[in-house]
């Protein structure tokens, strides 16, 4: 799939789904979030400079991975976040 901003493997999307029942349609919509938050991921991306959000969508927090391509951003992989980044998403909004 590819839009404006966005652009992702079907394949990849629909392997997603079936793993962590998130689709990244959904994951699209936490970079709405304007309490997200952003960090470079630097544990994965060795090719290219990978990224991290969470983000809440469809009433449900997400961890999505993505990378630039261009000026478009290509999803990775989404799924629900972890405690520990619902807690550092919720630490970093407290004041909100």
């Amino acid at each position: 799939m590819v839009d404006e901003f966005f652009e992702w493997d079907d394949i990849k999307a629909a392997l997603n789904e079936q793993k962590h029942a998130v689709t990244f349609e959904m994951a699209r919509r936490a970079f709405k979030d304007a309490f997200a938050i952003e960090r470079v991921d630097t544990r994965h991306g060795d090719h290219e400079e990978r990224f991290a959000l969470i983000g809440m969508a469809d009433n449900h927090l997400l961890f999505v991975s993505y990378t630039l391509r261009g000026e478009r951003n290509r999803i990775i992989s989404a799924r629900r976040a972890q405690p520990h980044e619902q807690r550092r998403y919720h630490n970093e909004n407290r004041d909100y």
